[in-house]
């Protein structure tokens, strides 16, 4: 299910009853005017190093919560949150590769694990909407492409890596109001990264995504290129962590809280 092809808006809340009935939802158009968030659960020894890792990365990983160990509920974001059923799909990571796809984290979660959520680039597309930007990936059903670059990190002691983009094209006429609405947000990834050739962030071909599913610029449009979430799983895994859990791509914790203008000075006083 997806707002941008069905027209359905549904309130946070009511999305994530739908995912914790067990429907995978692919949350971009959802909810719209509300952040959205990418999950990750770390055990506790790691949590607040990552944690750190976020903050020195703020435009791939601007950090909106930090749990408590064993506590699956984030009351900063949202009423009744439970993160390990509230999303339409998970990943479980085991030495750098995923073990399994899931519907929820119940059997996986331990006592010390934390739950970390990032904001996501969906965040965004309620403020494009109402300007009447076109948004090709939506109207395709897919989220676009991903792709890992040579741009790096600040690196903490143990995390580090490339910064992961996502990649989405948009009609020329329209490049400059898109980079200044989410320029606005910068839970959201702020303002792109790059706009134009890929080859100057190392992309060698737009249309062979790390990622996601290609969506290469038509005739009249360029590619804008944001700061992705996909950054802390790369960390994690050349990091060699053991054990961690993510959201299926695509399908996100769409929170309580309005997407709105936020400088990143005001950020740390929501975790």
């Amino acid at each position: 299910m997806r707002a941008g092809k069905d027209g359905l808006e549904l309130t946070p809340r009511e999305v994530r009853r739908l995912a914790r009935s067990g429907q995978a939802l692919m949350t971009s158009g959802l909810a719209p005017g509300y952040l959205q968030g990418n999950l990750l659960v770390l055990p506790q020894a790691l949590a607040h190093e990552f944690a750190d890792f976020c903050r020195r990365n703020p435009v791939p990983l601007p950090l909106l919560a930090l749990g408590c160990p064993g506590d699956p509920t984030l009351p900063t974001l949202g009423e009744d949150i439970d993160v390990r059923r509230d999303l339409g799909a998970y990943q479980i990571w085991h030495n750098g590769a995923v073990q399994a796809e899931v519907a929820d984290l119940c059997s996986f979660w331990r006592d010390d694990d934390v739950a970390l959520v990032l904001g996501c680039w969906f965040s965004q597309e309620a403020a494009l909407a109402a300007a009447g930007v076109y948004m090709r990936h939506i109207e395709r059903g897919v989220q676009g492409g991903l792709f890992c670059t040579q741009l790096l990190c600040q690196p903490t002691e143990h995390f580090g890596g490339p910064v992961v983009v996502s990649a989405r094209p948009f009609q020329h006429a329209d490049v400059e109001t898109v980079v200044r609405l989410t320029a606005l947000l910068p839970e959201g990834h702020g303002a792109p990264l790059h706009r134009g050739d890929p080859a100057a962030l190392g992309i060698e071909d737009i249309a062979r995504p790390d990622f996601g599913e290609p969506l290469p610029p038509q005739p009249g449009e360029t590619m804008l290129y944001w700061g992705c979430g996909l950054t802390a799983v790369e960390a994690l895994r050349r990091a060699g962590v053991a054990r961690f859990a993510t959201h299926q791509p695509g399908c996100m914790l769409v929170t309580d809280r309005r997407a709105a203008a936020q400088p990143f000075s005001d950020l740390e006083a929501n975790l």
